[in-house]
Protein backbone atom coordinates (compact mmCIF):
# COMPACT_ATOMS: atom_id res chain seq x y z
CA UNK A 1 0.00 0.00 0.00
CA UNK A 2 2.81 2.40 0.92
CA UNK A 3 4.65 1.52 -2.30
CA UNK A 4 1.54 2.30 -4.35
CA UNK A 5 1.15 5.62 -2.52
CA UNK A 6 4.77 6.57 -3.19
CA UNK A 7 4.54 5.76 -6.89
CA UNK A 8 1.16 7.47 -7.12
CA UNK A 9 2.58 10.63 -5.56
CA UNK A 10 5.55 10.65 -7.93
CA UNK A 11 3.25 10.13 -10.90
CA UNK A 12 0.88 12.91 -9.80
CA UNK A 13 3.80 15.31 -9.40
CA UNK A 14 5.16 14.43 -12.84
CA UNK A 15 1.75 14.94 -14.47
CA UNK A 16 1.29 18.31 -12.78
CA UNK A 17 4.75 19.31 -13.98
CA UNK A 18 3.87 18.09 -17.48
CA UNK A 19 0.70 20.16 -17.66
CA UNK A 20 2.56 23.22 -16.40
CA UNK A 21 5.26 22.69 -19.02
CA UNK A 22 2.67 22.46 -21.79
CA UNK A 23 0.87 25.53 -20.51
CA UNK A 24 4.01 27.71 -20.44
CA UNK A 25 5.48 26.00 -23.54
CA UNK A 26 8.61 24.78 -21.78
CA UNK A 27 9.68 22.06 -24.19
CA UNK A 28 12.56 20.67 -22.12
CA UNK A 29 10.39 20.37 -19.01
CA UNK A 30 7.62 18.77 -21.06
CA UNK A 31 9.93 16.05 -22.36
CA UNK A 32 11.42 15.38 -18.92
CA UNK A 33 8.06 15.37 -17.12
CA UNK A 34 6.31 13.11 -19.61
CA UNK A 35 9.20 10.67 -19.68
CA UNK A 36 9.30 10.59 -15.87
CA UNK A 37 5.55 10.03 -15.63
CA UNK A 38 5.65 7.13 -18.09
CA UNK A 39 8.68 5.53 -16.43
CA UNK A 40 6.81 5.71 -13.12
CA UNK A 41 3.86 3.54 -14.15
CA UNK A 42 6.20 1.03 -15.79
CA UNK A 43 8.36 0.95 -12.66
CA UNK A 44 5.31 0.30 -10.49
CA UNK A 45 4.35 -2.56 -12.77
CA UNK A 46 7.86 -4.00 -12.45
CA UNK A 47 7.72 -3.77 -8.66
CA UNK A 48 4.38 -5.60 -8.58
CA UNK A 49 5.33 -8.24 -11.16
CA UNK A 50 6.66 -11.64 -10.13
CA UNK A 51 8.10 -14.54 -12.09
CA UNK A 52 5.43 -16.93 -13.28
CA UNK A 53 2.73 -14.25 -13.41
CA UNK A 54 1.60 -14.77 -17.01
CA UNK A 55 -1.20 -12.20 -16.90
CA UNK A 56 1.10 -9.68 -15.24
CA UNK A 57 3.76 -10.27 -17.88
CA UNK A 58 1.37 -9.32 -20.69
CA UNK A 59 0.16 -6.26 -18.81
CA UNK A 60 3.70 -5.15 -17.97
CA UNK A 61 4.69 -5.52 -21.62
CA UNK A 62 1.70 -3.35 -22.54
CA UNK A 63 2.73 -0.69 -20.05
CA UNK A 64 6.27 -0.63 -21.44
CA UNK A 65 5.14 -0.34 -25.07
CA UNK A 66 2.72 2.46 -24.18
CA UNK A 67 5.54 4.30 -22.41
CA UNK A 68 7.51 4.15 -25.66
CA UNK A 69 4.44 5.54 -27.43
CA UNK A 70 4.32 8.41 -24.94
CA UNK A 71 7.83 9.46 -25.85
CA UNK A 72 7.16 9.13 -29.57
CA UNK A 73 4.08 11.37 -29.33
CA UNK A 74 6.32 14.16 -28.08
CA UNK A 75 7.38 14.55 -31.69
CA UNK A 76 4.74 15.41 -34.31
CA UNK A 77 6.52 13.56 -37.10
CA UNK A 78 6.44 10.37 -35.03
CA UNK A 79 2.66 10.45 -34.50
CA UNK A 80 1.93 7.44 -36.69
CA UNK A 81 4.70 5.38 -35.06
CA UNK A 82 3.40 6.42 -31.65
CA UNK A 83 -0.10 5.36 -32.67
CA UNK A 84 1.30 1.97 -33.69
CA UNK A 85 3.03 1.66 -30.31
CA UNK A 86 -0.23 2.30 -28.47
CA UNK A 87 -2.04 -0.11 -30.78
CA UNK A 88 0.54 -2.75 -29.84
CA UNK A 89 0.09 -1.88 -26.17
CA UNK A 90 -3.66 -2.46 -26.42
CA UNK A 91 -3.08 -5.81 -28.11
CA UNK A 92 -0.80 -6.82 -25.23
CA UNK A 93 -3.45 -5.75 -22.71
CA UNK A 94 -6.04 -7.77 -24.62
CA UNK A 95 -3.74 -10.79 -24.43
CA UNK A 96 -3.35 -10.29 -20.69
CA UNK A 97 -7.08 -9.93 -20.09
CA UNK A 98 -7.64 -12.97 -22.31
CA UNK A 99 -5.28 -14.98 -20.13
CA UNK A 100 -7.15 -13.87 -17.02
CA UNK A 101 -10.54 -14.75 -18.54
CA UNK A 102 -10.92 -16.66 -21.84
CA UNK A 103 -12.47 -14.46 -24.54
CA UNK A 104 -15.44 -16.82 -24.80
CA UNK A 105 -16.32 -15.94 -21.20
CA UNK A 106 -16.11 -12.17 -21.61
CA UNK A 107 -19.23 -10.32 -20.46
CA UNK A 108 -21.83 -9.87 -23.19
CA UNK A 109 -23.55 -7.28 -20.99
CA UNK A 110 -20.42 -5.13 -21.20
CA UNK A 111 -20.10 -5.54 -24.97
CA UNK A 112 -23.16 -3.49 -26.00
CA UNK A 113 -22.12 -0.18 -24.34
CA UNK A 114 -18.59 -0.64 -25.69
CA UNK A 115 -19.92 -1.08 -29.25
CA UNK A 116 -22.19 1.94 -28.86
CA UNK A 117 -19.32 4.09 -27.56
CA UNK A 118 -17.03 2.97 -30.39
CA UNK A 119 -19.70 3.73 -33.00
CA UNK A 120 -20.35 7.21 -31.59
CA UNK A 121 -16.60 7.93 -31.46
CA UNK A 122 -16.15 6.71 -35.02
CA UNK A 123 -19.00 8.83 -36.39
CA UNK A 124 -17.70 11.89 -34.51
CA UNK A 125 -14.14 11.54 -35.78
CA UNK A 126 -14.80 10.33 -39.33
CA UNK A 127 -15.13 13.75 -41.05
CA UNK A 128 -11.84 14.91 -39.50
CA UNK A 129 -9.58 11.95 -40.22
CA UNK A 130 -8.74 12.23 -43.91
CA UNK A 131 -6.15 9.66 -44.95
CA UNK A 132 -5.92 8.32 -41.40
CA UNK A 133 -9.45 6.92 -41.46
CA UNK A 134 -8.37 3.24 -41.80
CA UNK A 135 -5.70 3.57 -39.10
CA UNK A 136 -7.86 5.37 -36.57
CA UNK A 137 -10.83 3.10 -37.24
CA UNK A 138 -8.63 0.07 -36.51
CA UNK A 139 -7.35 1.79 -33.39
CA UNK A 140 -10.87 2.50 -32.11
CA UNK A 141 -11.80 -1.14 -32.68
CA UNK A 142 -8.75 -2.45 -30.84
CA UNK A 143 -9.04 -0.13 -27.84
CA UNK A 144 -12.74 -1.00 -27.61
CA UNK A 145 -11.86 -4.69 -27.43
CA UNK A 146 -9.29 -3.82 -24.76
CA UNK A 147 -11.95 -2.06 -22.68
CA UNK A 148 -14.31 -5.00 -23.08
CA UNK A 149 -11.55 -7.34 -21.89
CA UNK A 150 -10.63 -5.20 -18.90
CA UNK A 151 -14.23 -4.87 -17.78
CA UNK A 152 -14.81 -8.60 -18.29
CA UNK A 153 -11.71 -9.54 -16.28
CA UNK A 154 -12.91 -7.43 -13.38
CA UNK A 155 -16.54 -8.53 -13.83
CA UNK A 156 -15.46 -12.18 -13.47
CA UNK A 157 -13.22 -11.33 -10.48
CA UNK A 158 -10.15 -12.62 -12.31
CA UNK A 159 -8.56 -9.18 -11.89
CA UNK A 160 -9.33 -6.36 -9.46
CA UNK A 161 -11.59 -3.42 -10.30
CA UNK A 162 -8.51 -1.44 -11.29
CA UNK A 163 -8.29 -3.38 -14.58
CA UNK A 164 -11.74 -2.19 -15.68
CA UNK A 165 -11.29 1.34 -14.36
CA UNK A 166 -7.86 1.67 -15.94
CA UNK A 167 -9.10 0.48 -19.33
CA UNK A 168 -12.04 2.90 -19.22
CA UNK A 169 -9.88 5.87 -18.24
CA UNK A 170 -7.43 5.00 -21.03
CA UNK A 171 -10.34 5.02 -23.50
CA UNK A 172 -11.55 8.41 -22.31
CA UNK A 173 -8.04 9.85 -22.49
CA UNK A 174 -7.74 8.72 -26.10
CA UNK A 175 -10.91 10.61 -26.96
CA UNK A 176 -9.19 13.75 -25.65
CA UNK A 177 -6.11 12.93 -27.74
CA UNK A 178 -8.28 12.42 -30.82
CA UNK A 179 -10.06 15.72 -30.27
CA UNK A 180 -6.75 17.51 -29.88
CA UNK A 181 -5.15 15.88 -32.91
CA UNK A 182 -8.05 15.79 -35.35
CA UNK A 183 -10.84 18.13 -34.22
CA UNK A 184 -9.67 21.13 -32.22
CA UNK A 185 -6.24 21.62 -30.61
CA UNK A 186 -6.78 23.08 -27.16
CA UNK A 187 -5.04 22.98 -23.78
CA UNK A 188 -8.27 21.67 -22.27
CA UNK A 189 -7.75 18.43 -24.19
CA UNK A 190 -4.38 17.98 -22.51
CA UNK A 191 -5.62 19.12 -19.10
CA UNK A 192 -8.31 16.43 -19.19
CA UNK A 193 -6.67 13.73 -21.26
CA UNK A 194 -3.26 13.46 -19.61
CA UNK A 195 -4.49 12.96 -16.02
CA UNK A 196 -7.04 10.43 -17.29
CA UNK A 197 -4.35 8.58 -19.23
CA UNK A 198 -1.82 8.38 -16.43
CA UNK A 199 -4.49 7.46 -13.88
CA UNK A 200 -5.59 4.69 -16.24
CA UNK A 201 -2.09 3.31 -16.65
CA UNK A 202 -1.50 3.54 -12.92
CA UNK A 203 -4.66 1.51 -12.26
CA UNK A 204 -3.70 -1.10 -14.87
CA UNK A 205 -0.29 -1.43 -13.21
CA UNK A 206 -2.10 -2.07 -9.91
CA UNK A 207 -3.84 -5.04 -11.53
CA UNK A 208 -0.45 -6.76 -11.80
CA UNK A 209 0.17 -9.15 -8.94
CA UNK A 210 -3.31 -8.74 -7.50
Amino acid sequence: MITNLIFGSILAGAVISLLHAIRVEDRALEVCSKTAASITFVALGCVRWSAGDEVGTWLLAGLAVCAVGDVLLLFKRAFDIGLLAFLSGHVLYIAGFGRAVPVGSWSLAALLPVVVAATVAGVWLWPHLGRRRPTVTAYVAIISIMVWGGVSASWNHALPWTAAAGALLFYLSDLAVARHRFVRPDFVNRALGLPLYYAGQFLISLAIGS
